[in-house]
């Protein structure tokens, strides 16, 4: 009989800090306010993104954006009932296309590719 151990292998369900953030942020009465979205089952998250890049790719190049630890955004959002973490989400609505009827068709969106993470 072999035991195989694996002391160095982190337990699936342990957080890694993803370090300094790039999150979607709104205009408000006193500067800047972080942006919450909802997941697909509808409960609130806060995102953020590992890179520029990646927060331009999903949200667009207008998207204004602070950085932030992990940290500070989960002690943010928390107050507000957000207490999951997304990060690096992909958009996951699909683009509206008019019919030749004049009409708009909506095709059905895919699973999210994200990595949620809660408190």
């Amino acid at each position: 009989m072999c035991l195989f151990q694996y002391e160095d292998d982190p337990e699936p369900e342990e957080q890694v800090p993803a370090g300094p953030l790039y999150v979607p942020v709104r205009p408000g009465r006193a500067g800047v306010v972080v942006r919450l979205f909802r997941t697909p089952l509808g409960a609130r998250t806060a995102v953020g993104f590992t890179s520029a890049e990646r927060l331009t790719a999903t949200l667009g190049a207008a998207q204004p954006w602070i950085r932030l630890s992990e940290s500070a955004l989960r002690a943010m959002a928390e107050p507000v009932g957000a207490s999951v973490l997304t990060v690096d989400p992909t958009l996951t609505a699909p683009a509206v296309t008019a019919t030749a009827t004049g009409s708009a068709t909506t095709p059905v969106p895919q699973a999210p590719e994200t990595a949620a993470r809660t408190a």
